[in-house]
């Protein structure tokens, strides 16, 4: 960390004239993008643009991922110092990231809101940048799923970190549910069910659609495995339960 540039580095998000690289304006400070990202609508010469969809009109309990966005971007300023640990590349380091902003919408017509965030992030692809977005209800999934679909025309491989397979029947396609919208992906060709891949599922859903699921027994199986074998070779005592 280079403590000498927290002197001077300040609004990184409005003031930063490189893409790339990483910042250490002081994280209690200064104007809070994703990662001290520059916020900007140009796309031009960038690589990925996030955005975030303050949405969570979906939830079928409790409301509040519509703080998301903001959340997420606070948090974010405690990792801007290093490279992230463990990966072979650093992102900031190696990729034009800008913020986008958030998706602007009006929350008193909600039936609006899936065509708009598809047309949003159809926005960002048509100027072949990718896209990571800050939720919001899972539900938000399906409109980008499609929006990609229409970019690169031929089904989607998902992998999807989640206790809930979201895959709950429903053929309504004008409803607007966080717990269904991978049954509607797979049903209409969106997201292809043979390469894609639920990682940490905790709750019963007798027809996965054909998505490989791991669930949240069998990965911590596979952790306890590999923890187990790794005491025995290296530390010589006995094995982990």
């Amino acid at each position: 960390m280079v403590l000498s540039n927290a002197k001077k580095e300040i609004d990184l998000a409005f003031t930063r004239k490189e893409l790339k690289g990483l910042a250490y304006e002081n994280a209690f400070g200064g104007s809070t993008s994703f990662l001290r990202r520059r916020y900007t609508k140009d796309l031009s010469d960038v690589d990925i643009a996030i955005t975030g969809v303050p949405f969570d009109q979906a939830v079928t309990n409790r409301p509040g991922a519509r703080f998301g966005p903001r959340a997420i971007r606070e948090a974010s300023t405690l990792q801007t110092f290093d490279s992230p640990n463990g990966w072979e590349f650093d992102p900031m380091q190696e990729l034009n990231i800008v913020d986008y902003g958030d998706m602007a919408f009006d929350y008193a017509k909600v039936q609006e809101f899936p065509s708009l965030l598809k047309q949003h992030i159809a926005t960002i692809l048509s100027h072949n940048v990718s896209t990571v977005v800050l939720g919001g209800d899972h539900f938000i999934t399906y409109p980008i799923l499609k929006a990609y679909f229409d970019k690169l025309g031929s089904p989607l491989s998902l992998l999807q970190f989640d206790a809930h397979s979201d895959t709950w029947p429903d053929d309504d396609e004008d409803r607007i549910d966080h717990g269904t919208m991978f049954y509607k992906a797979v049903k209409s060709g969106i997201i292809d069910p043979k390469t894609s891949v639920q990682v940490g599922i905790r709750t019963t859903n007798v027809d996965t659609w054909a998505l490989i699921s791991l669930t949240l027994e069998r990965c911590m199986k596979r952790v306890r495995h590999k923890l187990r074998k790794k005491s025995n070779q290296s530390w010589g005592i006995n094995p982990l339960t």
